[in-house]
């Protein structure tokens, strides 16, 4: 036991979520930490610590640039071996697999060995009930967390090891496979039995009313969430092989649930799209009425100097937007680009497309970032021969863009002066629930044999999935998706609504597996090259010519095996053969 706690102190040190303070502890026992509140506090910084975010996790490349989404500006980067065939049980990407199965760990220590406590030495203290209150609200937040590590795995796996208790390592190296249907009816029994005594709001605990105490912690809406989220992958044909329509019955009530309680709790979209990433996500009430969960990591640049332009200072490119994604953003009539009557323009590409392009993606001719005016341009220029394109620049955009979202445009990079600023990873927010919901709806109606799902209602689900569908584009002043959709209409313009609005927040990689379709699109993307056509005088530009250009990956086939992880073969071999390799590996 004592080796999880001291890994878990050793850990402390690390950036903290909300309400937890940035302390350094040193490696003491259990009965040094149960003598303190902020002790077992700090203990539940490292589970927080343990949540996935995806800042760039392959020496800077996102998941976003292992899909049609992205790709990343230096080849060679490990992202590559998703599609380059080098991915297997040898090399199996097991940050995920680490993070999560540590954190299980930790949560059932915390459970198994850190409840009852009263810190009797503190009674008198004015503030002892406060943090009581907030030490007995942990073990919820435990149950939350390691529900949710479960979840990470089962979306990844599929069947895994599965331990509610901790155990020896011999007893743990002999855990066989349990079966994603008994994992996702544990998570989903886990957040029933918490959802309603965990803290609805963290002021219930006598906290002060700020937005990042809502943020940074699992409350009520957090569990709605995961069980929601859990459901719709359930549900989903990847893990639902016989297309039970209860289980998307289930999804759609889970989604439900938690677009209602966040409709009660005052939640509402954010007005303005962009904010929701913006360095005071946590402190401005815009974002934070649409954020359920951000897990906040401490101030840094490191994610701006990944993916601003090469060419400004020390930004190295990054993850960038593959034709593919500028694509799927609609004109802002609401039609598709490739709709004969969308008035989508192949010579002046950025005209009159869906706000959010602009606020997601950085294109030829942008000013961006804000210093960028310091400089010796005073806007981007990635037209070939340009100052942030190739050949001028090694490691360059090869799409023709860069990436804005999650990036502070304010951030500084300048040799001998730069800046830093608070990030959040979008875990949980109100408009990605709005399109589980539809999803959960749409599948739901369409497995009762509606031509028309998109727009069935009933008693029970007063509000169709295209309404649901419509609530993230309406935001920004694009219109509801169309009435009277078939069902394969309707599919494609909602997985091009969820493509959109959950650009580069980690959906993507796991929707097209879930769904078990467009796989290929990952292997086969497509770049945009941008040649100037200069004036008579020779070196003013009058205009650009726009190609777009296809890059085919690996050998350009998806492999069905890909939809799941391989376990790592030192499990395997650990294991003594009681973990099964998944198939195909």
């Amino acid at each position: 036991m004592n080796k999880y706690i001291l890994g878990a102190v050793a850990g402390l040190a690390l950036s903290s979520c909300n309400k937890m303070d940035y302390n350094e502890y040193t490696a003491y026992d259990h009965a040094y930490i149960d003598r303190n509140f902020e002790y077992v506090g700090g203990f539940m910084t490292t589970i927080y610590n343990n949540l996935d975010t995806d800042w760039g996790n392959f020496s800077g490349a996102m998941l976003a640039s292992a899909t049609d989404e992205a790709e990343y500006s230096t080849a060679g980067n490990a992202i590559e071996d998703f599609y380059n065939g080098a991915w297997s049980p040898a090399n199996p990407r097991i940050t995920i697999w680490n993070n999560a199965w540590a954190g299980i760990t930790y949560c059932n220590e915390m459970l198994d060995n850190w409840q009852g406590l009263t810190f009797d030495e503190f009674k008198l203290n004015s503030d002892y009930l406060k943090k009581l209150n907030q030490y007995n609200n942990y073990q919820y937040e435990c149950r939350w967390a390691r529900a949710y590590f479960y979840f990470t795995l089962v979306r990844q796996y599929g069947d895994l090891p599965f331990k509610e208790h901790n155990m020896s390592g011999a007893e743990e190296a002999a855990l066989t496979r349990t079966s994603s249907e008994e994992i996702f009816d544990f998570i989903d029994k886990e957040c029933a039995e918490i959802q309603d005594k965990i803290t609805r709001d963290y002021t219930d605990l006598g906290d002060l009313a700020t937005a990042n105490v809502e943020t940074g912690r699992a409350n009520r809406l957090a569990v709605m969430a995961l069980r929601a989220q859990a459901a719709l992958y359930h549900a989903s044909p990847l893990f639902n092989k016989n297309n039970d329509s209860q289980l998307w019955y289930k999804a759609a009530k889970a989604c439900q649930a938690l677009v209602d309680s966040c409709a009660k709790d005052g939640k509402k979209l954010a007005s303005t799209y962009s904010s929701l990433w913006a360095s005071d996500f946590y402190s401005n009430s815009d974002p934070a009425g649409e954020i359920i969960f951000a897990r906040r990591t401490a101030a840094s640049n490191s994610f701006e100097g990944y993916n601003f332009p090469v060419g400004y200072s020390s930004g190295k490119g990054g993850n960038c937007p593959t034709q593919d994604m500028v694509d799927a953003y609609n004109m802002t009539n609401g039609k598709m680009i490739g709709d004969a009557d969308s008035g989508y323009d192949p010579q002046n590409p950025y005209t009159n497309r869906d706000p959010r392009f602009g606020m997601t993606i950085a294109h030829n001719g942008d000013v961006w970032p804000n210093d960028i005016t310091n400089t010796a341009y005073t806007s981007l220029q990635t037209f070939t021969g340009g100052y942030h394109a190739r050949p001028r620049v090694s490691y360059a955009t090869p799409t023709s863009y860069y990436l804005k979202k999650y990036c502070n445009p304010s951030q500084i990079l300048r040799s001998g002066y730069s800046t830093t600023s608070a990030h959040g990873w979008l875990t949980y927010r109100l408009g990605g629930a709005y399109l589980d919901y539809a999803e959960a709806l749409f599948q739901y109606f369409k497995s009762q044999g509606s031509s028309n799902a998109a727009d069935a209602t009933n008693s029970e689900f007063t509000k169709s999935a295209r309404q649901m569908a419509s609530m993230t584009r309406q935001r920004v002043n694009m219109p509801a998706l169309p009435a009277g959709l078939s069902n394969d209409e309707f599919w494609t313009r909602y997985k091009n609504e969820r493509q959109v609005e959950l650009a580069f927040e980690g959906h993507r990689f796991y929707d097209i597996r879930r769904w078990k379709e467009d796989g290929n699109k990952f292997m086969n993307i497509h770049r945009m090259v941008i040649t100037p056509v200069y004036a008579e005088d020779g070196t003013t530009i009058a205009s650009y010519n726009y190609q777009t250009v296809a890059v085919t990956r690996g050998n350009g086939q998806w492999q069905d095996k890909w939809n799941l992880f391989p376990f790592p073969q030192t499990e395997i071999l650990k294991s003594g053969g009681a973990i099964v390799q998944n198939p195909g590996w």
